[in-house]
């Protein structure tokens, strides 16, 4: 049983383990954001937010204060 843990211990072995490891949580993420229509219309609609502006807000422009 303690076989398996002393593999780990070899940097030849541990290091394309996590490799993969990373690469298959990196690839896992990648599809879950990118896959489902409403995920994507709900993210879509995200990418304006900062350019939005509450409505009872003031706006700190000096020249928008005039108006």
């Amino acid at each position: 049983m303690i076989e398996w843990l002393t593999w780990f211990t070899s940097m030849e072995n541990t290091k394309p383990f996590v490799l993969v490891l990373f690469f298959i949580t990196f690839v896992g993420i990648i599809m879950y954001v990118y896959t489902g229509r409403k995920r994507s219309e709900r993210l879509e609609s995200y990418k304006n937010i900062p350019l939005t502006e509450d409505e009872g807000e003031q706006s700190t422009h000096p020249e928008e204060a005039n108006k």
